[in-house]
């Protein structure tokens, strides 16, 4: 009776498992209308298309312009919401004229990518800790 219990629940748990990996694929399309940050890369205003890279590994991001003149790749971590989002979006930390890429959301799912803050958006959020200027701002995205 406890192997076929453990049996049981093992099952369930890599079904949970493969669940979460199915809902942190990400492919988005979000055209955002100011310059911004990911990393120590700035890209233009321009329609992007986010997406994970493959479907074993969700922590690596691949960021392309329409136009296919800016692209990066980069890590990201996992993000939990308690609620799901209405809408895809992408969330972007704005400080001052900067705005540095943060999240990536898609609607319906309660676990979405967040980037980790570069060395420039650190010293940008140390600079404006005690002024009011600091913000985020979401873009509504699509799925593609």
């Amino acid at each position: 009776m406890k192997r076929q219990a453990f049996s049981i629940i093992s099952l369930l748990s890599l079904l949970l498992m493969a669940g979460s990996a199915i809902a942190q694929t990400v492919r988005v399309r979000g055209d955002i209308p100011f310059n911004f940050t990911v990393g120590n890369k700035t890209f233009p205003a321009g329609v992007y298309d986010v997406a994970t890279l493959g479907s074993s590994d969700a922590k690596m991001l691949r960021l392309q312009s329409r136009d296919g003149k800016s692209n990066m790749i980069v890590g990201s971590n996992a993000a939990s919401a308690l609620k799901c989002p209405e809408k895809s979006k992408l969330v972007f930390n704005h400080y001052g004229s900067h705005y540095f890429l943060s999240e990536i959301w898609v609607k319906g799912e309660t676990i979405g990518r967040h980037l980790p803050k570069s060395s420039q958006e650190k010293e940008l959020a140390n600079e404006v800790a005690s002024d009011l200027t600091q913000r985020q701002v979401e873009v509504v995205a699509s799925l593609y």
